[in-house]
């Protein structure tokens, strides 16, 4: 068995709408069924006991070696806690060859289950050992360092439950909520309009409390100290017990409360010190307690207890510690409920002031403290009294955060209880922490989580808003980038900064931010980033979709233009025109469920995908006697259609009408590619509910020159002769261009033509056959890049189709582009008409816009 191209898709993509690793499995003939391999099954399930049933998927119900690997990786997953379900083989055309699909939750922990999975087959094959506990443990340590904490997982779980979209900005805990303009993001429990300043006030605690004070909020007296000596004068002038915590610190490093000696306070004072200016405070009996306030509310309290542990009269504390940390709950960070207890200098010192030592044994039933400070980062514990709240404490909570600025804020106060206000029993704030950990609330160590990533959420995104901004998405063989460019077009006119993604780049309101093939998901979601986006149109190509899956969760409005034959066939197991419709279906079934696909009905192949959209429909075709159109107009349903020189869009008796001669893309309605391509853009415009007159003034305002859709039939003048220039490179491309250009003067027709060397033989062949039937003279040329193709081979499988041709009677080879157009202008007489098929769209345009001008300066001397 032999693994290959492992592809992490990380949207909806061809096997599901879930994160998943795709890999090809190649098998070697006694592997494509387990039963030709003696005793494996049984080998296997000893070295794996809970793999589960092996499904029967492949040729003739029998379960191959792919198969096993598929439910290998998964279940390794599952047994290490990961939230993944889904898997999948499927058989290619290849024998023996397979695709493996398995869903990951963290793409590091998927691919290393699949590099277990293949070591466990291994084993089992050879009859060899295999460590499926030491697997498991490092599949579980790997997911717990990957995976989001439990303060940001809680508020990215509330913001799946509102349907908001998320993305993951780092590998900690920096998220992306909603997208373009509507998009808010957050560091943990920290939101992005909580400025910097704030957060440097809540660091300095001494500048905390003078702020706090100020407000009316009881706090501890108390001031910084410059070394040992000053910190026990403070300590005296304060009035023993006093707490020593760093004045810049944070999760409870360095702070040591009750400190009555100065023994106790030189070891304070020395674990304060490591993270800066050292603060001396009067200790306040009582309770520890965190107070979570979310904007003007107090959302969840919890009251927190030291490390500690309680004798047995058997083990030492020390041992006490040990048995407390096996406790699955507690790890080494913040990624589980719990944090283990730390066993340090200060634990040491605490023990003292009880007259133990870590050797001491203590006898059954007594409480050993191990510190004073009880946050969860030093092995505390956590028991929920939100409901025992007083009024008149969370008004103080509240006013803190706000007296500070902070919108998300953890307050600490040391009181005796919860229940009455905190004047009346001498408790006072003692803290106040940007960035609270949430994990205290969500899963206490005692009573019940309290639901604060909702709240979090809530503060983000008033209700009813998901952050979503309209997103089109656009696919299909011919006619896609001109159809994104009018849509965009038209999103701008109403007033939208549109971010765009295409073959020729990336545009944000107008200003193109990338350049090259941009078709591909990361394009998406980086304009999906971008603070200035108001509504994005995006060109999905085959390849982003096979490679990586859609940059997006879903689409306001999915539009099909069509599926054609030629366009990558045969690449990547795509190799039937059927399969590329499965493909690009992909983002019919992700369109929201308010949302439309927007599909070709006159295309048999196009209106199929109507019953994976979880939306609505929304037809066109030129011909309103369709049946598909008919039938769907008669049900009042949205349709777009051609009424002799009138574009019409018509739902039930409501109908407007848009005259093609006002349409300029079209000429009059004379090119009938361009026609499909606007029907289309009218019909994304109306499903995000752009007004009509917006529609019509940006039809109107849109022309395919070479800025404004480059390559795509820009139509020039060169010393009276007709010159265009378009991208089209398959064979229902030619078909299109042959009939537009059917329809414009031109007296001798050539055509500039080369062929891309990653399709098959008869595409290549086929697009010259039709070329032949419609044009004087083929002038075909080659560049050095052939895309796997030896030298010659694609011009010998173009002039192939030249052979017979019933109006070609001039045929030339030429190596290089620039060298072809040329060949081209030169013969050009006014009158003629010439089609030039451009590769390096860019490049080719610029070079003729050089020629035209230089030919336009030749006519002025002249």
């Amino acid at each position: 068995m032999e693994v290959s191209r492992i592809r992490a898709l990380r949207g909806p993509n061809l096997w599901s709408r879930r994160t998943a690793l795709e890999a090809i499995v190649a098998c070697t003939p006694a592997e494509y069924s387990v039963e030709n391999l003696p005793g494996f099954e049984q080998r296997l399930r000893a070295l794996f006991p809970d793999l589960g049933v092996l499904r029967e998927t492949g040729h003739a119900g029998t379960v191959s070696l792919a198969h096993v690997l598929q439910a290998a990786a998964l279940e390794l997953q599952a047994a290490a806690g990961c939230p993944v379900t889904f898997s999948r083989t499927s058989a290619t055309l290849d024998a023996g060859t397979y695709q493996v699909v398995v869903e990951y939750s963290e793409e590091a922990v998927g691919r290393l289950a699949f590099e277990l999975a293949q070591a466990l087959l291994q084993a089992a094959l050879q009859d060899a050992a295999f460590d499926l506990q030491a697997a498991i443990g490092r599949l579980r340590d790997l997911d717990e360092d990957e995976r989001m904490g439990p303060s940001t997982g809680a508020i990215v779980e509330a913001a799946v439950a509102r349907d908001i979209p998320f993305r993951r900005l780092t590998k900690g805990s920096m998220v992306q909520f909603g997208w373009g303009s509507r998009q808010r993001r957050i560091q943990a429990a920290e939101i992005d309009s909580t400025s910097a300043v704030a957060e440097s006030i809540a660091q300095d605690k001494d500048l905390t409390k003078k702020l706090l004070r100020a407000a009316g909020v009881p706090v501890p007296h108390g001031r910084p100290a410059s070394d040992p000596d000053d910190a026990w004068a403070a300590a005296l002038e304060i009035g023993l017990p006093v707490v020593l915590k760093p004045q810049d610190g944070n999760q409870g490093k360095g702070v040591t409360v009750n400190i009555t000696t100065r023994a106790h306070l030189d070891i304070a004072f020395r674990a304060a010190a490591e993270h800066g200016e050292v603060l001396v405070e009067r200790f306040l009996p009582g309770c520890d307690f965190r107070l979570l306030v979310v904007g003007d509310k107090l959302v969840a309290a919890a009251r927190r207890e030291p490390p500690q542990v309680v004798g047995d009269g058997v083990h030492t504390v020390r041992e006490l510690v040990d048995i407390v940390n096996q406790d699955p709950r507690r790890g080494e960070g913040h990624a589980t409920s719990l944090t283990k207890i730390r066993f340090d200098d200060i634990a040491v010192a605490r023990l003292d002031t009880q007259g133990l030592s870590p050797e001491s044994v203590p006898p059954k039933g007594q409480r050993v403290i191990l510190r004073n400070n009880a946050n969860l980062s030093t092995g505390g514990t956590a028991t929920d009294v939100t409901d025992e709240v007083h009024p008149a404490v969370a008004a103080r909570a509240v006013a803190a955060a706000q007296m500070i600025g902070l919108h998300i804020c953890g307050v600490d106060v040391v009181c005796e209880s919860m229940l009455q206000p905190l004047e009346a029993q001498n408790g006072g704030v003692v803290e106040v922490n940007a960035a609270p950990g949430l994990r205290m609330h969500i899963s206490p160590s005692y009573g019940k989580g309290r639901a604060v990533g909702v709240a979090m959420i809530d503060e983000l995104f008033p209700a009813g808003d998901n952050g979503r901004i309209p997103v089109i998405a656009v696919t299909g063989t011919n006619g896609k980038t001109t159809t994104t460019r009018l849509i965009a077009h038209l999103l701008a006119a109403h007033g939208l900064r549109t971010g765009m993604t295409n073959t020729d780049g990336v545009y944000i309101d107008g200003r193109q931010t990338d350049s090259g093939d941009c078709s591909g998901p990361k394009s998406a979601r980086n304009v999906l980033m971008h603070p200035d986006v108001d509504a994005a149109v995006f060109e999905v190509a085959r390849g982003g979709v096979l490679r990586e899956g859609l940059g997006f969760d879903r689409c306001e409005v999915a539009v099909v233009t069509n599926i054609g034959s030629g366009d990558h066939l045969g690449l990547n197991y795509i190799t039937t025109v059927e399969d590329l419709a499965v493909l690009k279906r992909v983002i019919v079934q992700n369109v929201a469920p308010t949302g439309y696909a927007v599909l070709n009905a006159a295309d048999p192949i196009v209106t199929q995908m109507a019953h994976a959209c979880p939306g609505k429909i929304i037809f066109f075709a030129a011909d309103r006697h369709h049946p598909r159109m008919a039938t769907h107009r008669a049900q009042g349903k949205r349709t777009v259609y051609i009424d002799g020189q009138t574009l019409v869009a018509a739902e039930g008796s409501r109908i407007e009408r848009i005259a093609l001669q006002g349409i300029p893309v079209t000429r009059g309605g004379t090119i009938g590619f361009q026609v499909e391509n606007v029907m289309a853009a009218v019909a994304a415009a109306w499903a995000v509910n752009l007004s009509w007159e917006t529609i019509k003034s940006g039809l109107a305002s849109f022309v395919t020159d070479t800025h404004n859709a480059p390559g795509r039939f820009n139509v020039m003048d060169y010393a009276g002769a007709t010159v265009i220039a378009d991208y089209g490179h398959n064979p229902d491309a030619m078909q299109a261009l042959v009939a537009a250009v059917k329809s414009m003067p031109g007296q001798r027709r050539s055509v500039v033509i080369s062929g891309a060397g990653d399709r098959r033989d008869s595409d290549i062949t086929d697009q010259t056959v039709i070329l032949g039937a419609a044009f004087d003279e083929v002038i075909l040329y080659q560049d050095a890049a052939q895309r796997g193709r030896a030298d010659g081979e694609v011009m010998a499988l173009l002039r192939e189709g030249l052979k017979g041709a019933s109006r070609t009677t001039q045929i030339e080879e030429i190596r290089g582009e620039f060298v072809a157009i040329d060949t081209a202008l030169a013969r050009l007489q006014p009158g003629d008409l010439c089609l030039i098929l451009v590769d390096q769209v860019q490049e080719a345009l610029d070079h003729l816009a050089l020629r035209i001008k230089q030919a336009k300066e030749a006519q002025t001397v002249a």
